[in-house]
């Protein structure tokens, strides 16, 4: 076989898999220009007329506005927690040899083995018995559960920045606090873009865990509030895949916005 029949397969392939991922892609975007009675007459089908009153109704039964504000104070502080902890953790542990740091290591590296559902319930009843939940519990959870993975890549790419930074700044006079803050987390920026895109897609999208820990509607987050499109008797699909579209455009605007950090990350470290 030749060199261009093996890229025409490769490529050939790689478009049958592109098709099927944005597959449901495609259901979503056709079916939120529809009405309720052409969504079910023809589900794959193109509409008829682009129907925007969708967008209209659901931005104002999901009380975007409230909602939006509400899912990117709690994406934005869960994000911003998670990266500073664990960037500390991760070039701590990698900087310091140690039988003890290597455990510590590996205990992280072992917490993203249990699955959440394991937890849920005895999390939840202890954080009630604490008064701690809504917003400042959901975000000490996303803490929890969103550190060992991105401690695991932190660590990864802090082995491609030399020992010799750390020593010239300790020579300078800097302790610890300044060395991280001025020499070593700068030079981190593009690991920490992705962890910051990694972290910002599942805590933008989850529903399980507010579910559970939020308990006052002025306080419900996007995916909570699509949820209310599907009731008991009657499921309102056009203006959920309105609602739906309206979610992600935030997270595709932030994800186009730093996608070339995200490539030389994951190129100089997180894959060592």
């Amino acid at each position: 076989m030749t060199v261009r029949k093996k890229r025409f397969i490769l490529a050939l392939i790689g478009l049958v898999l592109s098709a099927l991922y944005l597959f449901p892609f495609y259901i979503m975007i056709i079916n939120s220009f529809k009405t309720r009675r052409e969504l079910f007459l023809d589900t794959l089908g193109l509409p008829d007329t682009l129907y925007f009153d969708n967008f209209v109704l659901a931005w104002e039964r999901l009380n975007f506005p409230r909602a939006f504000l509400n899912s990117l104070l709690i994406s934005t502080g869960s994000i911003i927690l998670i990266i500073v902890f664990s960037a500390m953790a991760g070039w701590k542990l990698e900087r310091t040899k140690t039988g003890t740091s290597t455990f510590i290591f590996y205990f992280f590296i072992s917490a993203m083995l249990i699955p959440f559902q394991s937890v849920m319930l005895p999390l939840i009843r202890l954080m009630g018995k604490m008064n701690f939940l809504n917003m400042p519990g959901l975000i000490f959870m996303y803490l929890g559960f969103g550190s060992s993975f991105s401690i695991f890549l932190y660590h990864g790419f802090i082995k491609s920045v030399p020992r010799s930074l750390d020593e010239a700044a300790i020579i300078d006079g800097c302790n610890d606090w300044k060395l991280f803050w001025h020499i070593i987390f700068p030079v981190m920026k593009p690991i920490s873009v992705t962890v910051a895109i990694l972290n910002a897609t599942w805590i933008w999208n989850d529903y399980l865990l507010p579910s559970l820990v939020i308990n006052k509607e002025k306080t419900h987050t996007i995916p909570l509030r699509v949820f209310f499109f599907f009731g008991e008797y009657t499921k309102q699909w056009n203006l959920a895949m309105a609602g739906l579209i309206l979610a992600i455009i935030p997270v595709i605007l932030f994800y186009f916005f730093s996608q070339r950090h995200i490539i030389r990350s994951f190129v100089e470290g997180s894959i060592k």
